[in-house]
């Protein structure tokens, strides 16, 4: 039995089963490494391009530069300072008949987008970019990560290359099942290879995700998850090739901020190439261009948090300044003197000071849920303290000290009982759980980008838009106005209201590529395999003797604080620096809720999708070696 593959303007071949085969175990032995014999891309047009050469030649011959201007992920293959490590980029150079010199047949891959990132949306002037590509291959019949159904392949394209019969690479450690005395919550099963869980009703009432709605499966895998391939990821982020102190870098401080994948950084790289320019009030080109990404950026968002509306999506510079605006614009049009404000004892100090500010100006009373041992709020105790003095219930979704995740979905229903309005902080969610703000209810909610594998110095705040409407401008300049005389001014309708002087335009497109790079990776995936490790990691920690951990509640994301007798954090810290392994040591600005357990600081680990059990081991190896002593 032969195979034929076609790849237009490339080869016609038929190919013996075995030795693709053979080719996909070269393909993967070859990763990361750059392949024998082969350099780095270079810009060259290719075959049937319109694009015409600077120096005469006519469309599409081999060789041509590309002109500037165009978008990273279309069907060019752009040039690399360094060697590309995706296996998207480094197929050709394995392929029959590929010929000898920059590994790039001069004509193999015209119709392949062929160079990662992809970006999705597309901007005024300029090409659109491909999307709907992954940056790693899943098995034959699996749908994507995101849970869509396969496309059929096509001749050409990259999804016709995982329909070959390739070896697939030895997958990645599995994560260990956990005893069931230790794991009361899931049971991962142990009919599946990948270290997927079913869905499990948590007590906050949170869902963990399971496998997509109904679709198309081959034969004997119906029970089965998408093999989630860590190390595949991990090559679309180039800090993760770090070393530090000798050693390859564990980088365990996701709750302070995320690494970058390469298209986040890429498209924040192209805008200032290509698109730099302020928004909104020129009529020049750039400044079309830079507009339009911006506010594709801002419809992302949108869609990420399933909001009704693109023009309730507000951009600010991070969680911290979301709660200061509907502190200071909200808060102190609606808060009086004898009203009462309600947080949890869980908060971050962003979302307890401004609060606090308030309710001293105004004469007002800040009440605080208490929570249980473990770490979890109390909803009777929370019941208790709602009246109708209370105005607003600001709590996290996920406490950024204890990872505990909290049931805002009951507290914005009993808060909306009492007739207050209710704020959610998504800074530590958004990156670990799909975020629904219409089934969440809430009037605000409020993130960062830089925890969710974007820039910093972006997030973006959601209200309700009949909210927001009824909200002064908390800032005063440019872009916010319609009409200004010295007698009154006439402020722009939402979400311009909110946006005074020049935004943060080109790390606004960069927190959109990275919306695209989650989505295109699933958060449900991403759920499954943190929790899996995240049940790793804890289980490991509890056996070495002399470590408490600080949160234990059943319901947990990412976020494995500890202490160890003996010890300081700073000096666990440091223990671990010295062998690569970054984490977060300290009162992580949320002091009221280690108080609550008895220390001012903690150690904390602190994990995202592209962690391995294996980084846990070695940060495990530490920590116990330390507590012999």
């Amino acid at each position: 039995m032969t195979v034929t593959t076609v790849v237009p303007g490339a080869f016609e071949a038929p190919i013996d089963p075995a030795a693709l085969a053979r080719m996909a175990s070269a393909i993967f032995s070859a990763l990361p490494g750059q392949l024998p014999g082969a350099q780095a891309p270079v810009n060259v047009a290719p075959p049937g391009s319109p694009l015409s050469s600077p120096a005469g030649l006519g469309p599409g011959v081999p060789g041509t530069p590309i002109p500037q201007g165009q978008v990273p992920g279309t069907n060019l293959i752009p040039a690399s300072p360094t060697p590309v490590l995706s296996l998207a980029n480094r197929i050709p150079a394995l392929l029959p008949h590929a010929p000898a010199g920059n590994g790039v047949p001069d004509n193999a891959f015209a119709p392949v987008p062929g160079y990662e990132p992809r970006f999705g949306g597309n901007a005024l002037g300029v090409p659109e970019a491909a999307s709907g590509d992954s940056y790693y291959f899943l098995p034959n019949g699996h749908p994507s990560p995101g849970g869509a159904p396969q496309p059929t392949a096509k001749a050409g394209s990259l999804d016709a290359l995982a329909q070959l019969p390739f070896a697939t690479p030895e997958p990645p450690r599995a994560v260990p099942a956990t005893p069931a005395a230790a794991q009361p919550v899931t049971t991962p099963s142990t009919e599946s290879q990948f270290y997927f869980v079913d869905a499990v009703v948590l007590p906050s009432g949170y869902t963990t995700p399971a496998t997509p709605g109904a679709r198309e499966k081959p034969l004997g895998v119906q029970d089965r998850h998408p093999a989630f391939d860590v190390h595949a990821v991990r090559r679309d982020f180039p800090i993760l090739s770090e070393r530090v102190n000798g050693h390859p870098l564990a980088w365990l401080d996701n709750a302070a901020t995320t690494q970058k994948p390469r298209s986040v950084i890429e498209r924040v790289s192209y805008f200032y190439e290509h698109e730099n320019s302020n928004i909104h009030r020129a009529a020049h080109e750039l400044a079309a261009r830079a507009t339009d990404a911006y506010e594709a950026a801002r419809e992302k968002v949108r869609g990420f948090l399933n909001a009704p509306d693109v023009n309730e999506v507000i951009f600010v510079r991070g969680t911290t300044e979301a709660i200061n605006l509907v502190a200071k614009s909200w808060g102190w049009q609606h808060i009086g003197e004898g009203d009462e404000i309600i947080v949890s004892h869980l908060e971050h100090h962003a979302n307890i000071v401004p609060w606090q500010q308030l309710a001293s100006a105004k004469g007002a009373k800040l009440r605080v849920i208490p929570v249980d041992d473990s770490g979890q709020v109390l909803l009777d105790e929370y019941q208790k303290l709602l009246n109708d003095r209370t105005k607003i219930v600001s709590v996290t979704q996920v406490s950024n000290a204890l990872g505990t995740v909290v049931p805002v979905k009951k507290i914005v229903e009993l808060a909306h009982r009492a007739g207050a309005k209710a704020l959610v902080d998504g800074a530590q969610s958004v990156s670990h759980m799909r975020v629904d703000v219409q089934d969440i209810g809430a009037d605000f909610f409020v993130f960062s980008g830089h925890k969710i594998f974007g820039p910093t110095g972006i997030g973006a705040l959601w209200g309700k838009r009949g909210v927001l409407e009824n909200m002064p401008p908390w800032q005063g300049g440019g872009n916010m106005i319609a009409d200004v005389t010295f007698e009154k001014t006439v402020f722009q309708p939402l979400p311009n209201t909110f946006e005074a002087g020049t935004g943060n335009i080109a790390d606004a497109v960069g927190l959109g590529a990275a919306i695209d790079y989650v989505q295109r990776l699933g958060m449900e995936n991403i759920a499954r395999y943190e929790h899996e490790l995240l049940v790793y990691g804890q289980n490991l920690l509890r056996q070495i003797p002399g470590v408490r951990m600080i949160g234990t509640a059943d319901d947990k994301a990412s976020v494995m604080s500890f202490v160890l007798a003996g010890h300081s954090t700073e000096e666990v810290g440091r223990a671990l620096n010295k062998e690569g392994i970054a984490v977060r040591t300290g009162h992580h600005c949320a002091q009221p809720i280690l108080r609550r357990f008895g220390v001012e600081t903690t150690v904390r680990p602190s994990l995202a999708f592209y962690n391995t059990t294996e980084e846990i081991d070695r940060l495990v190896k530490v920590v116990r070696r330390l507590g012999q002593r």
